[in-house]
């Protein structure tokens, strides 16, 4: 025989190989598919039609709109988020709901605070803008425009002392900031 010769021998002989092992995978599943349906059709006719009808259309998303589904249900029935581990988080519950019987303490002392520039002179508008820049790592013309367009806050959740420690800088320039 010829090379092609072989080759086309061998070709056909694998055809054949796996025409039967397909034959042989197809009756296999078609005798074990009848109880897979049996099984999706109890489960199915034991259940209401109006629940089927939804899983069917659930079970027809995308994994996007199927993310999109659950985080809309969550929002919409008000489910907060659970930890990865589900059930390491139940025993905190029984704790929450004895912190809930002791009366709230008395208005903790806030600790972090913005800070805000109100106003500033016109004559020290240089002074400021300069003392702007270095505070917020702003371009010098970033920290012209921040500063004329007061009153902005410029810095948030900043500890107390730091915050002071802005405003006493920023009066003494001869603006005017506030925290909040």
């Amino acid at each position: 025989m010829s090379v092609p010769c072989r080759y086309a021998a061998r070709s056909c002989a694998r055809s054949v190989r796996s025409s039967s092992s397909i034959r042989a995978s197809a009756s296999f599943i078609q005798t074990t598919t009848p109880s897979i349906q049996r099984r999706h059709n109890a489960t199915a006719a034991a259940s209401d039609p109006k629940i089927a009808g939804i899983v069917d259309q659930i079970s027809h998303l995308t994994l996007l709109e199927t993310a999109d589904l659950v985080s809309s249900l969550k929002s919409r029935l008000n489910i907060p988020d659970l930890p990865v581990g589900g059930f390491a988080a139940a025993p905190a519950a029984p704790a929450a709901a004895e912190e809930a019987d002791e009366p709230a303490p008395a208005a903790q002392e806030k600790t972090l605070f913005s800070v805000k520039l109100t106003a500033f002179d016109a004559g020290a508008k240089a002074k400021i803008i300069k003392e702007v820049k270095n505070l917020l790592g702003l371009s010098l013309v970033d920290s012209k425009k921040f500063v004329e367009s007061a009153p902005k806050i410029m810095k948030e959740s900043v500890p107390k002392d730091e915050a002071e420690k802005i405003v006493a800088t920023l009066k003494e320039l001869g603006a005017t900031a506030t925290l909040e």
